[in-house]
């Protein structure tokens, strides 16, 4: 099997780190296993050990501080036949510790690689969960008022039914790390390496003295007997599949043909108050009516009394697994405050994409086409705006059709609304104002 090293992002780590030497073994490690790179996913975090996912050319997802476990878990209970592999620093490590807690709980089949130089190497050389107390660090006195941890015995004790504590300098590393990938269950490995650009340059520490060092702590070799149970995966399955069956959720079979084909993105940038989400879900049950595959990914608002003001959606025929849009075909100009908050977004589109811009609403230069339209002329009240949208977008066909519109429509509103909505659209495709 070949390398699955990205010769394109070699590693750029400081020389004489251990993390490289990590690298080429999960590699071997890799290529023993006989794994392409669609076989699995690095998920990492924050600090130099955040980088094994550009190192590699495989699936890979790159989080925050601490969390890479929360994401690894995700994955491979959506995708259990994925070797999810997880990169994380002491740092992260002790950042995350309630994460740590629950995968060693819940023994899901992941590999988790804690590359522990103990410090913060990347932000500076503080001390970290594991820094020995007589370290001396760019945090100062710090590390000597707490107790370093020992990641494996926690681990242990937490239920960890694979727990491996050995050094980044081990000749059969590479064995080591196959041996926890193959593990059902999940498995940790505590590896212990050198930090040359922060840890070292105050504190003396060599390959032997890691050596010495592990000797004398308790041997953490593999599998740890009393937490051997069955991998949380298969249980949750084997569990769910004796419960009672739930009702099928509803089927919209699909009984038009889109506009376009292929993949079609849609950004809606609004403002509070124009039910955008609303007007978003109506545009992905459109697309249902015409076989596709949908997502809806809404702006999450941080502040209190202000409402959601962008939707992106996505349409496709294939399924859609990245849910990223960075050159939608068609943006949805309804007010200035959407418009503002994602404005790098015009200067991507190309000359093919749309732009429906309501009057009174600027946006920034693009080589997107531009479909002016004057909804207040047309009677049409500002609530109701991102509704009139879809009936632009359906009397051009663009996207959707006003037979997929139209049928979106009453699956989504019963009585009163329903006639409101379809109301609203005749009013928009036929230019009456009511």
């Amino acid at each position: 099997m070949n390398s699955l090293l990205n010769a394109a992002r070699p590693p750029v780590l400081c020389p004489g780190c251990t993390h490289e030497r990590i690298t080429h073994s999960l590699d071997q490690a890799f290529q023993n296993m006989g794994l392409a790179g669609h076989q699995i996913v690095i998920v990492s975090d924050i600090g130099c050990s955040g980088l094994f996912d550009t190192f590699f050319h495989t699936h890979a997802m790159h989080g925050l501080h601490g969390r890479a476990l929360t994401y690894a878990a995700g994955l491979k209970m959506a995708r259990p036949e994925i070797n999810v592999i997880v990169t994380m620093g002491d740092g992260g490590q002790g950042i995350g510790g309630a994460h740590l807690l629950a995968a060693c709980r819940r023994n899901l089949d992941l590999t988790l690689l804690i590359l522990n130089n103990f410090n913060f190497g990347m932000t500076g050389g503080q001390f970290s969960a594991t820094t020995p107390p007589e370290a001396q660090l760019g945090s100062g006195f710090l590390s000597a008022l707490e107790r370093p941890l020992d990641i494996c015995k926690v681990a242990r004790c937490a239920g960890a039914p694979y727990v491996r504590r050995c050094s980044g300098f081990q000749k059969n590393l590479a064995e080591q790390i196959q041996d926890a990938i193959e593990y059902e269950g999940f498995a940790l490995m505590d590896i212990w390496g050198i930090c040359p650009g922060r840890y070292t340059k105050k504190n003396r520490l060599t390959p032997k003295m890691i050596d010495d060092a592990l000797a004398k702590l308790p041997t953490m070799d593999g599998v740890v007997s009393e937490n051997v149970r069955p991998e949380y995966g298969q249980h949750y399955r084997q569990l769910a599949a004796a419960q009672k069956k739930v009702s099928a959720p509803a089927v919209i079979e699909p009984q038009f043909t889109a506009p376009q084909t292929g993949r079609q993105e849609v950004i809606l940038l609004g403002s509070a108050g124009q039910r955008v989400i609303t007007a978003g879900e109506l545009l992905c049950i459109a697309g249902l009516t015409a076989g596709m595959k949908t997502t809806q990914k809404n702006e999450y608002n941080i502040t209190v009394l202000r409402g959601p003001s962008i939707s992106e959606l996505i349409l496709s025929p294939q399924e859609i697994n990245y849910t990223g849009i960075e050159t939608p075909n068609v943006v949805v100009a309804l007010d200035q405050e959407g418009v503002d908050r994602r404005r790098g977004l015009f200067e991507r589109m190309t000359p093919k994409a749309l732009i429906i811009q309501i009057s009174g609403v600027n946006v920034p230069t693009s080589k997107a086409r531009i479909h002016h339209v004057d909804l207040r002329a047309l009677g049409v009240k500002r609530p109701d705006w991102a509704l009139a949208s879809l009936a632009v977008l359906a009397k051009l066909q663009q996207i959707i059709t006003p037979q997929m519109l139209e049928a979106a429509l009453k699956i989504r509103f019963k009585s009163n609304a329903l006639d409101a909505s379809l109301k609203l659209v005749k009013q928009v495709t036929t230019g009456k104002a009511a």
